[in-house]
C-alpha cells in the first residue's frame, strides 16, 4: 500500500502542473482545477490495474481528454459559457484604429503558448475533436503517435484533425481579427469589432 502511495504521489508530482496546464486550455481556468482533481482521484483509482500497454504520459492524457470531453458535453459547462457568450459576444473588440492592419498569416501566429484573448476564443470555439487534436499537438507539443493514443484513433486520423483543425483556425482568424505589428513588431491580433446582424424571419 505504501508503496502504491509513493508511485502515485511521484506521479501527481510529475503530471499533475501539465495536467493542469492542458485542462485549462480545453476548459479555461475556472473549470480546469475541479477537472484536475478529478482526473487524479480516477488515476489513483486505476494506476493498481496499469499494464504498461502505453506509456504513462499518454495513459494520463487520456484520463484527461476524457474528463474534460465529459465536462464540455455538460449542461452546466454548456450553461456557463452560454452566459459568458451572451454577455460579452456583442462587445466590440479593443481595436486601435491607426494600427496598421496585414493580411498576411503565418503559422507561427496560429497557435502559441502566449495566445491573446483574440486566438484563444476563436481555438475555444472550434469543434471538440479538431480543438483537442490542436491543443496536444501544438501546445502540449505530444507526437501524432502520442496523441493516436490519446484519441484511441489511427495516425493517419490524428494528422487529419491537425490539418483541418490549422485550416479552420486560420479561416476563423482572416474573418474575426485584425492583424497588426506590435511594440515589438510582432505580428498580433486583435478581434474586430462586432457588427450587427439580421437574421430574417
Amino acid at each position: 500500500m505504501d508503496g502504491n502511495a509513493q508511485d502515485f504521489q511521484k506521479l501527481y508530482d510529475e503530471f499533475r502542473p501539465k495536467i493542469h496546464r492542458y485542462l485549462r486550455r480545453m476548459l479555461g481556468e475556472t473549470d480546469a482545477e475541479d477537472v484536475c482533481q478529478e482526473v487524479f482521484v480516477k488515476v489513483d483509482r486505476a494506476l493498481p490495474g496499469f499494464r504498461g500497454e502505453s506509456s504513462l504520459a499518454t495513459w494520463i492524457y487520456r484520463i484527461a481528454t476524457n474528463a474534460a470531453l465529459d465536462h464540455v458535453r455538460s449542461a452546466s459547462f454548456r450553461q456557463s459559457k452560454a452566459n459568458v457568450e451572451s454577455a460579452d459576444g456583442d462587445a466590440p473588440g479593443d481595436v486601435n484604429s491607426d494600427r496598421a492592419e496585414t493580411t498576411h498569416l503565418p503559422d507561427t501566429l496560429l497557435v502559441r503558448k502566449d495566445m491573446n484573448d483574440c486566438i484563444r476564443g476563436i481555438v475555444d470555439g472550434l469543434p471538440e475533436l479538431y480543438r483537442t487534436a490542436l491543443v496536444l499537438s501544438d501546445l502540449e507539443e505530444l507526437t501524432n503517435a502520442e496523441i493516436a493514443g490519446v484519441l484511441n484513433i489511427s495516425l493517419d486520423a490524428v494528422k487529419i484533425r491537425i490539418h483541418r483543425a490549422r485550416t479552420r483556425l486560420r479561416k476563423e482568424m482572416e474573418t474575426k481579427c485584425v492583424f497588426y505589428r506590435d511594440d515589438r513588431n510582432e505580428l498580433a491580433c486583435d478581434r474586430k469589432p462586432s457588427t450587427l446582424k439580421f437574421r430574417a424571419k
